[in-house]
């Protein structure tokens, strides 16, 4: 049987370098460069398109790609050099990159579990609500270093100015978060109050997952741990056994999980009862606090599979994994 052809792109803000089989293109990162990507897919019947994450500028492309029917492969930088040394390739241009992403689609192509490494397409709705829990980060950020600023002038002129800016960033703030609200109450409704029945899981939290982890509710308790990050991995060689270690996967889900299993450590009975047995067993408290965290995310995914509400007594049975 013909192997058919995959495609790897590399992605920046102006262009994109595209490598098919033997060919190479650079197109305008545009919907004129993203229309001729497609009319090349489409011409080579390609199975599988790979690029790398490139802090957004790829968005665009990758859901012209999907509403063209072609599946998606977005993955972190890390794994692309990773391969790419292991490939022998030390070398590093766009041109390059671009056919280090197609060698590695080649590789997903025929890989027993490609499914569970294709891009799902993001709804309208949910990118809308990713693009505002991005701006509030933004504002708050921005917010953190007024502050600070605030603490280190004594000047009456700078102190005044920080002070506009700072009620200025408020009010955005505080409008950003009602569009948000609204947004929820009109396309998440039936998450948002499935999530909110937890204690310890507040609104940034909802906000969050929703947003940014459209996954929840739909992948095998495992894999949703590894995707956030908060499971555990081997390292172990020969006769000698490492230490497990959580590392990888989104950080921003993994930011909010960790206050939300910080607040439903002391507030909720069930979880406080598992961290307590976890430390009574010896465990480290960090290692009983990711153990918490991946329990609560393995929950809420099941929660949202089952369209359930929060169930203290079904869901955090004795347990003694950490």
């Amino acid at each position: 049987m013909d192997r058919r052809i995959n495609v790897g792109i590399d992605v920046a803000k102006q262009h994109f370098d595209v490598s098919l089989d033997t060919s190479m293109r650079r197109l305008g990162n545009d919907t004129a460069g993203h229309d001729e990507v497609i009319a090349m897919c489409r011409q080579a019947d390609v199975d599988l398109v790979v690029l790398e994450a490139s802090g957004g500028y790829e968005r665009a492309l990758v859901l012209a790609l999907q509403e063209a029917g072609f599946s998606v492969v977005r993955i972190n930088p890390r794994q692309a050099r990773d391969f790419a040394k292991s490939m022998g390739v030390l070398a590093k241009t766009d041109q390059v990159d671009a056919r280090v992403l197609r060698d590695f689609a080649n590789v997903l192509a025929v890989h027993p579990d490609r499914a569970a490494y294709i891009t799902a397409p993001q709804e309208p709705q949910r990118a809308e609500l990713a693009a505002l829990v991005a701006r509030r980060r933004q504002l708050v950020d921005m917010r953190v270093a007024e502050a600070n600023r605030l603490q280190q002038t004594t000047l009456p002129k700078a102190v005044r100015s920080i002070q506009q800016v700072l009620r200025l960033l408020d009010r955005q703030i505080e409008m950003v978060d009602k569009d948000t609200d609204d947004h929820l109450d009109r396309h998440f409704k039936q998450q948002r109050t499935l999530l909110d029945s937890v204690k310890g899981v507040g609104p940034v939290t909802v906000i969050t997952l929703t947003a940014i982890l459209p996954e929840l509710g739909k992948l095998q308790r495992r894999q949703i741990a590894k995707l956030v990050g908060v499971a555990p991995l081997a390292n172990d060689s020969g006769k000698r056994q490492g230490k497990r270690r959580t590392w990888g996967g989104r950080a921003d889900v993994r930011a909010v999980l960790y206050m939300a299993t910080l607040s439903a450590v002391r507030f909720n009975p069930a979880v406080k009862a598992f961290y307590a047995r976890l430390v009574a067993a010896g465990k480290p408290k960090k290692v009983a606090l990711v153990a918490c965290m991946r329990k609560l995310l393995t929950v809420l995914n099941a929660m949202l599979r089952d369209q359930a509400t929060w169930d203290a007594a079904k869901h955090l049975q004795p347990a003694s994994e950490a």
